[in-house]
């Protein structure tokens, strides 16, 4: 299916967000993910399937000062 991950198409076979994260070689420590602008929690992360042409917004954690 294609969704779009921060402003770029992607085609991905994952059906929920956790899944996505590992599909992309994302760490699940230091993120926030939105789909279609709302924020998903961590715990809905397994529970929060992904359909078609979904746009995911993920935040990665900095550090610095």
């Amino acid at each position: 299916m294609h969704i779009v991950v921060n402003n770029q198409t992607q085609k991905v076979s994952s059906s929920n967000l956790s899944q996505l994260l590992t599909e992309l070689n994302l760490p699940v420590q230091g993120i926030a993910i939105a789909v279609n602008n709302k924020i998903v929690s961590r715990d809905c992360w397994d529970s929060t399937f992904i359909r078609e042409h979904d746009h995911i917004t993920i935040i990665k954690a900095t550090r610095g000062g």
